[in-house]
């Protein structure tokens, strides 16, 4: 794998964990559950342990990458690096799916580990 596509995955991996920051640690701001439409603290508590568990979800991916990219180029290391990278994008095709509000964060969940695909597969 091109060490471009690494660096692109470490950002996407760092971008993981922020979101696991705001749904697991974060989310019971106002400002945080506000950015997704939420628009009331009960509904914000309705559903807090939803977003918790797919904070955590998040946080693997990220470990995965991580794990990935510390095995360096060896073919395990690319494979798990592909393997989260292609989840995380099966994830944000799904969040596109899910209506217009939610293009913009399909599109920057997605668009890392997208860019990380495609330099691995053309560099």
């Amino acid at each position: 794998m091109p060490v471009i596509a690494l660096i692109i995955a470490t950002f996407a991996a760092v971008l993981q964990v922020w979101i696991f920051a705001l749904e697991s640690i974060l989310w019971t701001r106002p400002e945080v559950w506000g950015r997704v439409g939420v628009k009331s603290q009960d509904e914000a508590d309705a559903v807090s342990r939803h977003v918790f568990n797919q904070g955590f979800f998040n946080l693997f991916l990220a470990l995965g990458l991580f794990a990935g990219l510390i095995m360096g180029h060896s073919r395990g290391g690319h494979a798990i690096v592909a393997f989260c990278c292609l989840s995380i994008v099966g994830a944000a095709i799904v969040l596109a799916t899910m209506g217009k509000a939610y293009l913009r964060p399909a599109l920057l969940q997605g668009i890392l580990p997208t860019l990380t695909l495609v330099a691995a597969l053309v560099l």
